[in-house]
């Protein structure tokens, strides 16, 4: 490393401590030095149930659908589960998957696998037996921990499997006999530091693993809080999955601040709504297609009182103009917007002062991110032409489980996605290289289409994606879910994009369907996109 970034390097983590001290993040009372021991000890994700029981015993830190843990109760039930699994795997720290949804035993599952060195892979909710089994096969999995929704999918997988969520209603060993038969003691150091695997969307196929071992750098944690400003002793509701990267961070965030971590296993935007007026939450972590739903709630959203919610952060998917208005309509100056990836954790976020200045935009790099645009050659581009994504982050993989990397000799990682740059610095994120299409000469982007259809009052969902063409190559199909059907036809749509959009990016197909069904992390689930082309083929 050069002496001049060894030096800029200094200076960012000088300033990034006074900005976890601003945010409460470091510890101030004598209980959360003494869980700093933990910390020391069993690492950040293993210690962070003694830390909430030293520093917040009788706080509640985690509600859920079942009800509350202090920081005692955390502690004790994620020691007991540590402690087990150490008495089951011996020296050997082992290889743990979790297929679950948002709910304390989630969490509670990784702390304690973390706490005795243990590999933690944290699989996608929307899997199926194939993904489970190919996925447990190539990370060498030792145990699965799987909610009774999943026991199909979970039963491909030979090794040992614990139910959290229901056991009633599946079949083998419920995790809570596995607690129940551990000590409450704080488990020794493990033999090694533990690491997080999260995967990537899998669009294409099996995921890849996106490794993660313990933070190197304050820059990850304080950049993200410098534009998302969380504190301490408040109600956050957590609807993004914990199994993806954007919702793991604030859970992991909120925990550390001796604020309440409040998740809802299935996403009901009612409930949602109540719970964040019963609980007086202060922020709202979500995914764009959450927030359209807690929209078309209506007169019940207009005469809530959300008067203690001062964020929405959206992460996960791309925000549309129409979507942020109407969210800044609805809740006032307090829309956040996170950009990220599997791979790089958030890139760039934007403020509400962002998204007041340019509504379509995805904010500038925090502390410690840098973002280039650049031609197919690697070439950098100037203000406000399209290219490539490239970001390095403090929070970047050096490689995937695999081996390989996505990373060229600078460090820079292609997001595979394709977007600009302002005058400003403010990123816009135009879309997916890999779904791009030419027509007319023209580059047309998907996700473009959907944001436009997404715009009409009577459209409540829609996906768009690129079809074979025997005369063009590929064109453009959208799947549709219309409020009123019998109010609005094919040809008003087309005349409703043609508004917003060029020629070129009129889908030759628009097929109304009843519903899109949507996984946790709101997208669109991929045997759904291909029992749709089937059907419509």
């Amino acid at each position: 490393m050069s002496e001049r970034r060894f030096a800029g390097r200094i200076i960012d983590e000088t300033a990034a401590m006074a900005e976890l001290w601003r945010a409460g993040m470091l510890p101030r009372s004598r209980g959360a030095l003494r869980g700093l021991g933990a910390v020391s000890r069993l690492g950040q994700l293993g210690g962070l149930p003694a830390y909430c029981a030293a520093a917040h015993p009788d706080r509640p830190v985690i509600i859920d659908d079942r009800g509350t843990l202090t920081g005692r109760e955390f502690a004790r039930r994620a020691h007991r589960l540590a402690n087990a699994l150490r008495a089951r795997f011996g020296d050997r720290p082992p290889t743990v998957g979790i297929l679950c949804r948002n709910h304390a035993d989630a969490v509670v599952t990784l702390c304690a696998a973390s706490a005795i060195g243990a590999r933690v892979v944290l699989l996608n909710s929307d899997f199926g037996p194939r993904q489970v089994a190919e996925v447990g096969a190539r990370e060498n999995l030792d145990a699965l921990v799987y909610d009774a929704d999943f026991a199909t999918a979970a039963a491909s997988f030979e090794g040992a499997r614990w139910c959290a969520w229901d056991h009633e209603t599946a079949s083998g060993e419920s995790l809570a006999a596995v607690i129940d038969s551990g000590s409450e003691e704080l488990p020794p150091a493990p033999p090694r530091p533990s690491s997080v695997v999260i995967l990537t969307s899998g669009s294409s196929g099996v995921p890849k693993g996106a490794p993660r071992n313990h933070a190197r750098t304050m820059l990850l944690p304080a950049g993200l809080l410098s534009r998302i400003p969380l504190r301490p002793n408040e109600n956050v509701l957590v609807s993004a999955p914990v199994f993806h990267g954007w919702g793991l961070l604030v859970a992991v965030l909120t925990l550390t601040q001796g604020s309440t971590l409040v998740l809802h296993r299935r996403f009901d935007a009612a409930r949602a709504l109540t719970d964040l007026q019963r609980h007086r939450c202060a922020v709202f972590i979500a995914v764009p297609t959450m927030l359209r739903r807690i929209l078309a709630l209506g007169d019940q959203l207009a005469t809530a009182d959300l008067s203690d919610l001062r964020i929405v952060a959206s992460g996960g998917a791309r925000l549309d103009d129409a979507l942020v208005a109407d969210v800044l309509a609805a809740f006032g100056p307090v829309l956040h917007n996170l950009y990220g990836s599997t791979e790089a954790s958030y890139i760039s976020i934007a403020t509400p002062a962002d998204l007041r200045l340019a509504p379509d935009c995805a904010g500038t790099p925090p502390r410690g991110n840098t973002i280039r645009i650049t031609d197919d050659t690697g070439r950098d581009l100037p203000a406000d032409v399209e290219g490539r994504i490239l970001a390095r982050t403090s929070g970047q993989i050096r490689a995937y489980t695999d081996g390989r990397t996505g990373s060229d000799a600078d460090g820079y990682f292609d997001t595979g996605d394709r977007g600009r740059l302002d005058a400003a610095g403010r990123l816009y994120v135009m879309g997916r290289s890999d779904n791009m299409i030419v027509s007319g000469g023209e580059n047309v982007y998907p996700e473009e289409v959907e944001l436009a259809l997404l715009a009409h009052p009577g459209i409540t969902d829609a996906v768009v994606t690129p079809v074979a063409d025997t005369e063009f190559g590929q064109r453009l199909r959208a799947y549709i879910v219309i409020s009123t059907p019998e109010s609005l036809g094919v040809e008003q749509i087309r005349t409703h994009i043609a508004a917003h959009l060029p020629r070129s990016r009129m889908p030759r197909d628009i097929i109304p369907v009843p519903e899109l069904p949507r996984g946790a992390s709101g997208k669109v689930l991929r045997r759904t996109l291909e029992e749709l082309e089937r059907t419509h083929s």
